[in-house]
């Protein structure tokens, strides 16, 4: 009985091996097209300057879709039916796409950042309440490194869309300053004063040239706005040495930084 069995299976196996033959060499042979199918996929997007992190998306994206690919051509091969295979398998994308509604959403905010290209890799940017430098963009997530050197992760669909203030994009920068001076004070002797000190620092730039002007006339001082401009990375010793330098010549010329005055309401005063 034994030996009968063996004999039918033995003739089994010889009738199905041509089907496994094939199979293996269609899988050995569509995998190793795969891999040059990738390589040279990769060659064109690197030689067209496309983004790194983009170009190594696609390329995942190609390999495991040929690869899903194969496995079904394999799986055919073999004469297995294929469409309840196939079935199954978009029951298990729909089941996995509905459990993962925050990370497809984050996974389509990293795709528009990556192709539209608000910010690039080396970045200042102010996110999500957050200033930092753009550490690496993920297709899920943007890694930043704050100026203390921590590390934030914002997610990508709240970030593709929230505003995004990029500093980096344009090369030069202009600080805001406002000096608050008394009633007393000469407005003229300060606004010299001032341009003396924008002119002669090197790290303020003449063009666009730097500008001094009253912007408002309070109860309690007289406000001058101060304009000067900066590249990107003299910004910082631009905003303070302005600071710094104008309190000097301030106290040095006297004339007076008038302190900010809590205005008090009269219900208050009155008690």
């Amino acid at each position: 009985m034994a030996t009968h069995y063996a004999n039918i299976y033995f003739k089994e196996f010889l009738a199905y091996t041509p089907k496994l033959i094939s199979a293996l060499v269609v899988l050995f042979i569509g995998l190793y097209a795969i891999r040059l199918i990738n390589r040279f996929i990769r060659r064109i997007m690197i030689k067209r300057d496309l983004d790194p992190t983009l170009t190594k998306f696609l390329a995942d994206i190609l390999l495991w879709g040929l690869r899903i690919l194969l496995f079904v051509t394999f799986i055919a091969k073999l004469g297995i039916e294929t469409s309840s295979f196939v079935a199954i398998l978009g029951a298990m994308g729909l089941a996995i796409g509905l459990s993962l509604q925050g990370s497809l959403s984050n996974f389509a905010g990293g795709m528009l950042i990556i192709l539209f290209k608000p910010f690039k890799v080396g970045h200042t940017i102010e996110a999500q309440g957050v200033i930092a430098t753009v550490s690496e963009i993920q297709i899920f997530v943007t890694k930043l490194i704050t100026a203390n050197n921590q590390t934030v992760f914002i997610p990508n669909g709240i970030l593709s869309n929230g505003t995004i203030t990029n500093y980096s994009l344009q090369k030069s920068r202009r600080a805001d300053l406002t000096f608050s001076i008394s009633y007393d004070s000469d407005i003229k002797k300060a606004k010299d004063l001032i341009m003396e000190i924008l002119n002669n620092n090197p790290k303020v730039l003449q063009t666009p040239k730097p500008d001094v002007f009253v912007k408002n006339l309070t109860d309690s001082a007289i406000q001058l706005a101060v304009r000067p401009w900066a590249n990107n990375e003299d910004f910082g010793a631009v905003f303070t040495d302005t600071l710094e330098n104008c309190k000097n010549a301030f106290d040095a010329a006297g004339i007076i930084i008038q302190p900010f005055v809590k205005e008090v309401s009269q219900s208050n005063s009155a008690t």
